[in-house]
């Protein structure tokens, strides 16, 4: 006699998904990342910026600090503190990850959270500063107003936290208080 499930057990395919195929992403991630700084460390001198559209360029900046280039003017100190910050961030990602199972949504932003701070982690210990190159502004009456430069990185985090914000979302308009 077959043994049949509880109906109290439903198991899919995404319950059961491991957690190396949201690794897998994070490689992928940290490979489009680490790729793209390497072409610009190759075929951009340091400083430099080449216009690519009326909004946008591409520029060569190495940034020892984190986001906005917040701590930059710091003595080195940040470095370590930034490459252990990301560390620990990852491995409770990791941990989130292993527990999240059955989560599409809020695992596909974890792994690209995850991609984009061992990616830039990966900048900190090997150079001592994060290549930053994507150089988005706004010009009016002459002016031109830069957002600070980033990197694939970066965005990777940022798609992360906004994917983390529709999951809280569509998690709450399933399940109202």
């Amino acid at each position: 006699m077959a043994a049949t499930p509880s109906p109290n057990r439903r198991t899919t395919t995404s319950q059961r998904a491991p957690v190396w195929r949201w690794l897998l992403v994070a490689v992928a991630v940290i490979v489009l990342d680490q790729t793209s700084k390497w072409l610009v460390r190759q075929e951009l001198p340091l400083g430099s910026s080449v216009p690519v559209t009326f909004f946008f360029n591409l520029v060569d900046i190495q940034n020892p600090g984190a986001a906005f280039s917040f701590l930059a003017a710091q003595p080195g100190w940040q470095r370590w503190f930034f490459t252990a910050l990301s560390l620990a961030a990852s491995a409770f990602i990791v941990w989130l990850l292993a527990r999240s199972r059955g989560k599409t949504l809020f695992s596909l932003a974890l792994a690209c959270i995850l991609g984009g701070a061992l990616g830039n982690a990966i900048d900190r210990l090997l150079w001592g500063k994060v290549t930053d190159f994507l150089d988005f502004y706004l010009t009016l009456h002459g002016r031109q107003w830069h957002w600070p430069a980033f990197n694939l990185a970066d965005s990777f985090i940022f798609i992360g936290a906004v994917l983390l914000i529709v999951d809280e979302l569509l998690r709450a308009r399933r399940h109202p208080a």
